[in-house]
């Protein structure tokens, strides 16, 4: 599983689950919004990524934030 915002080199390297990131300085995060948005940013980023960890794939899947 991998979270990044380059989609293309995940799937390149063979990452067989990915969940988009914000930005490559900040991935899970915004600095320009307030400390509470970027918690739920950074929460919801997270679920998705356990979600990813417990759905059953038999490709290379890129999930929905």
């Amino acid at each position: 599983m991998q979270m990044c915002n380059l989609i293309p080199v995940a799937k390149t390297v063979g990452a067989n689950r990915i969940v988009p990131t914000i930005s490559i300085p900040y991935p899970l995060g915004d600095p320009a919004t307030t400390q509470e948005d970027q918690w739920k940013l950074r929460y919801h980023r997270t679920k998705v990524a356990l979600e990813a960890l417990a759905t059953d794939i038999e490709e290379q899947t890129v999930f929905k934030v």
